[in-house]
């Protein structure tokens, strides 16, 4: 009898101090718990090859350990399949079913520190083009030749291995994306330019769970 009830004291001090390590936080009436990490995926970040291009390595232990790609407790009331981006954070979550999510580091630029709101992915794209605004153009003169006709595919391209395109809910362009970087140092940070910004492997993850269409919802608050 002391046995079981020491092994019980044990077992409620246990509970008692992972509880003691829970966060939670309200943002844009998104209620969410991160609790514990039940899987993180530190060693996927090594050289991959993909469409005939050579993915670098990323260095990740010179990244806090945050940003890398892990399972997380997640509560929101949000259907699994959706998209949280909360831009203040630097994290994107792809909900899971049971209270779980996909976490992401991201960096943020200007247009997607500024935006928030509900939108869905539209459609996505491997190895896509790029196309800078011209507002851009403007400021860099270097890119001003890729407005019309686009920058191709590689591995120097801005929007990386993939690119998400989101559109709101009257079908309109909202000029948000969500894609991949080689500039793997910017994740945490807020960028210069661009949107929401992934590791390139991350971002093939992300995009191999991604369904393009209205029912998958992404939701971007700050």
């Amino acid at each position: 009898m002391r046995l079981r009830k020491s092994m019980l004291a044990l077992g409620l001090l246990a509970v008692t101090a992972l509880a003691g390590c829970s966060t939670t936080s309200s943002s844009g009436g998104t209620e969410v718990a991160t609790i514990t990490t039940s899987q993180i995926f530190t060693e996927s970040y090594g050289s991959v090859k993909d469409a005939g291009y050579t993915l670098p390595a990323i260095p990740i232990t010179r990244m806090d350990k945050k940003f890398h790609r892990q399972i997380v407790s997640y509560s929101t009331p949000e259907s699994p399949g959706t998209i949280i981006v909360n831009t203040r954070e630097r994290f994107l979550y792809y909900i899971l079913p049971n209270g779980k999510a996909v976490r992401y580091g991201i960096g943020v630029g200007k247009q997607g520190f500024a935006w928030s709101g509900t939108a869905y992915v539209a459609w996505k794209q491997e190895w896509p083009t790029w196309h800078p605004p011209r507002e851009m153009a403007v400021r860099r003169p270097d890119v001003a030749k890729y407005v019309e006709d686009g920058m191709g595919p590689g591995l120097s391209n801005p929007l990386g291995a993939r690119a998400m395109y989101l559109f709101n809910e009257k079908g309109q362009d909202t000029l948000f994306r969500l894609h991949g970087t080689p500039e793997w140092a910017s994740i945490g940070t807020a960028a210069s330019s661009g949107c929401i910004r992934l590791m390139n492997q991350d971002i093939i993850d992300l995009y191999s769970r991604v369904r393009p269409g209205r029912n998958t919802k992404v939701v971007v608050i700050q």
